[in-house]
C-alpha cells in the first residue's frame, strides 16, 4: 500500500532548487513520526534521495531512478529502475511512504491509497509542485492544526486523506 507524505504551500509548491523552501520544525517532527521505524520504508526519486542530508536513520530507503548504473553502498538503500521491481511495493499490504519528488508523486498517484499532507498557509516561491487532485475522491480521516511559534512561522494544518 502506498501513502504519500508531503508538505504543500497554498500555491502547490513542494520544492525549490532540490530543497524544501521553508523551515517548519513541526512538519519535520510529523514526517519523522510517520516514517520512522525499523520496519518502515520510504520510496523516493533519486533527486529527493540526493537532497537528504544523510541516509535517514531507522527506516529503509527505496530510490527510483532511470540510471541503471546508480549505486548506493548501504544496506538501508534499495535501487529500483524498472516497473516490475516497483510492483511489489504497490501490491503489498504493508504501508510504504512515498516522499517525492514531483515526478514520483505523479507516477505513483494512481496507486496511492492515503496521503499525509501538511498544508502550509503561505504562497512560497518554488520550481517543484504537487500534482492537482480532486478532493472529492478523498475523505479526511484526520485534521490537526500545527503549532505556530518563533521556529514555526507559517500557519499549517496536518491532514490525512484516504481514497474513497
Amino acid at each position: 500500500m502506498l501513502s504519500f507524505v508531503v508538505a504543500i504551500s497554498n500555491n502547490n509548491v513542494i520544492g525549490l532548487d532540490n530543497k524544501i523552501p521553508w523551515y517548519l520544525p513541526d512538519d519535520l517532527k510529523k514526517f519523522k513520526e510517520i516514517t520512522t521505524g525499523k520496519t518502515k520504508t520510504m520510496i523516493m526519486g533519486r533527486k529527493t534521495f540526493e537532497s537528504l542530508p544523510q541516509i535517514l536513520p531507522d527506516r529503509q530507503h527505496v530510490v527510483l531512478t532511470r540510471d541503471k548504473n546508480y549505486k548506493v553502498d548501504d544496506n538501508r538503500v534499495t535501487i529500483v529502475n524498472n516497473e516490475e521491481d516497483l510492483e511489489k511495493y504497490i501490491k503489498d499490504e504493508k504501508e510504504y511512504f512515498v516522499i517525492g519528488g514531483e515526478e514520483i508523486f505523479s507516477l505513483l498517484f494512481p496507486y496511492t491509497n492515503k496521503m499525509y499532507i501538511t498544508e502550509i498557509d503561505a504562497d512560497i516561491p518554488g520550481d517543484t509542485f504537487f500534482l492537482k487532485y480532486d478532493e472529492k475522491d478523498w475523505k479526511v480521516v484526520e485534521l490537526k492544526k500545527g503549532k505556530i511559534d518563533e521556529d514555526n512561522k507559517y500557519e499549517h494544518l496536518f491532514k490525512t486523506l484516504e481514497r474513497k
